[in-house]
């Protein structure tokens, strides 16, 4: 069962997760792998896989998370952005995504699971622009992006999305020390995060790009 998967699974991480939290998960799971027949959300199809590449994935970020108000660019079906608001029901979550058939399961599962601190957003993320009033009009306090563009690119692309004090959050295999080495004048590495991911083969990373 999913559920018992997924109990072990934290069980060898270093997350704690409550039992409800752990519900809804799973029921993301679900979700996930009942739309992706129809509508190709990812390449991963079996879901025991899904709980290891997507869920735990997404999670292990959790406690690195510093602020209240975060933007999940390139979002695809919610990764990372709708596991790690699950787990943070006191922290805002934005999930941007330029094809409507992501936005439109994102909605599903934040109305099937009851989800209070998720909004969707169609767009592409060079266009957006946080000028609504649902939208924090100051900028977010972190910028995250899993497997949306390469270092370079997410900076170039989100340069307008975080606030004063907003960083921005990469989650990557094999740390881009080319593109650390070069970063744009105004931005500087705050901290690379090796994360341990139960089951996943290949290594994990967050890098942390702070704004000088």
């Amino acid at each position: 069962m999913l559920a018992q998967q997924l109990q072990r699974l934290i069980n060898d991480s270093q997350l704690s997760v409550s039992e409800p939290h752990q519900q809804q998960l799973v029921q993301l799971v679900e979700l996930l792998n009942k739309w992706n027949k129809a509508y190709n959300l990812t390449s991963v199809r079996n879901p025991s896989e899904m709980l290891v590449k997507h869920i735990m994935d997404s999670i292990v970020v959790s406690p690195h998370l510093d602020g209240h108000c975060f933007i999940d660019v390139g979002t695809g079906p919610g990764l990372p952005g709708l596991p790690l608001a699950i787990l943070n029901p006191d922290k805002q979550f934005y999930l941007l995504d330029s094809l409507g058939k992501r936005i439109r399961f994102i909605k599903q599962v934040v109305h099937e699971l009851g989800l209070k601190n998720v909004t969707p957003i169609q767009s592409r993320v060079e266009e957006f622009t946080p000028a609504n009033d649902e939208w924090p009009q100051q900028g977010f306090d972190g910028v995250l992006s899993r497997a949306f563009a390469s270092l370079d690119d997410m900076l170039d692309w989100c340069h307008h999305l975080p606030n004063q004090q907003g960083k921005f959050y990469a989650l990557k295999g094999v740390i881009p020390q080319a593109e650390l080495d070069h970063l744009r004048e105004g931005l500087s590495l705050d901290v690379i995060h090796q994360l341990v991911v139960p089951e996943l083969e290949g290594e994990r990373h967050l890098v942390i790009i702070q704004q000088d």
